[in-house]
C-alpha cells in the first residue's frame, strides 16, 4: 500500500525524483514496476503538485498519482510541495529534497535527463543531484541522519539530444502496467496524440506513440519493450562470457 506520510520510518531501495506527477510513469514507470516485482521497495518523490498545468487541478492530479502508484506497486509516494512552473535549485529547495532523501534513504535514485523542454525538468535534474549530495553532509542543517544514495541514474526516454544509453531495462512484462499507470492521469493524457516531449506521429493515439518509443529501446536489447538510462560512471562487468544481447 502506498504511504505518503513523512517521518513514518518507511525507506526505499529505489527512488524516482521527478518534477511533476506523471513524469515518473512516463520516464521510468516500467522500471519502477519491475523493481517492485523483484522485491525491492520503490518510491516516487514528486517535487511539485502539477498545480500550474493546463489540464486538471492539483487535487485531481493527487488522486491520479495515488491510483498510478498502486498500479506500479510503489511502497511510497511523496510530494515535496515545491512550486510548479517555478522550480529553482536554491539552498532552500535542496534542503527540502534532502530531508526526504534522509527519511527515505534510497540506494539508487532516478532523475530527469539534464536537458528538457519544460524548465522544471531541467531544474529538477540538477536539484535532485545536488540534494543527493547535500543529504550526505553530516553538518548540513537538515532534519534526519545523513544519507547519500550510492547510484544516480538519468532517464533518457523520449529525448532526441542524448548520448547512447548506458543500459536499457527490459520492461516487456511491465509494459501494460506502465501504460495503465500513465493513463491513470486521465486529465493529462486521455484522448491525446502527443504530450510534452512525446511528440505526435500524425493522429496516432498517445498509447501507440508510447509503445513505439518503448519498442525502439527494447529493440536495442533484442526485447519487445525497454526503458533507457544513462550513468556517467563506467559500468563494471565481471563475466564477459555471459554478457547478454547478441552482437552478430
Amino acid at each position: 500500500m502506498m504511504d505518503r506520510q513523512p517521518g513514518d520510518g518507511v525507506t526505499v531501495d529505489l527512488l524516482a525524483i521527478m518534477a511533476h506527477p506523471d513524469d515518473a510513469e512516463l520516464l521510468c514507470g516500467g522500471t519502477l514496476a519491475r523493481a517492485a516485482d523483484q522485491g525491492y521497495r520503490v518510491g516516487v518523490l514528486d517535487l511539485t503538485g502539477g498545480e500550474a498545468g493546463t489540464w486538471g487541478s492539483a487535487e485531481e492530479r493527487t488522486r491520479e498519482a495515488e491510483r498510478a502508484a498502486a498500479i506500479l506497486g510503489l511502497s511510497v509516494r511523496r510530494n515535496a510541495g515545491l512550486p510548479d512552473g517555478a522550480l529553482v535549485n536554491s539552498p532552500e529547495a535542496r534542503a527540502v529534497v534532502a530531508a526526504h532523501l534522509r527519511r527515505l534513504r534510497p540506494r539508487t535514485v532516478i532523475l530527469h535527463w539534464k536537458e528538457g523542454r519544460h524548465p522544471d525538468h531541467r531544474v529538477a535534474s540538477q536539484l535532485g543531484y545536488d540534494a543527493c549530495f547535500v543529504a550526505g553532509l553530516r553538518r548540513a542543517p537538515i532534519d534526519g541522519e545523513p544519507h547519500r544514495p550510492s547510484k544516480v541514474l538519468y532517464a533518457l526516454a523520449y529525448r532526441e539530444d542524448v548520448v547512447k544509453p548506458s543500459f536499457v531495462v527490459d520492461i516487456t512484462a511491465q509494459i501494460d502496467r506502465k501504460l495503465d499507470a500513465i493513463f491513470a492521469f486521465g486529465t493529462q493524457f486521455e484522448g491525446k496524440t502527443a504530450m510534452g516531449e512525446v511528440f505526435g506521429g500524425g493522429d496516432r493515439p498517445l498509447r501507440e506513440q508510447l509503445l513505439a518509443h518503448a519498442a525502439h529501446y527494447g529493440a536495442l536489447i533484442r526485447r519487445p519493450y525497454g526503458e533507457p538510462f544513462w550513468t556517467p560512471e563506467t559500468l563494471r562487468v565481471d563475466d564477459v562470457v555471459s554478457l547478454d544481447v547478441r552482437s552478430i
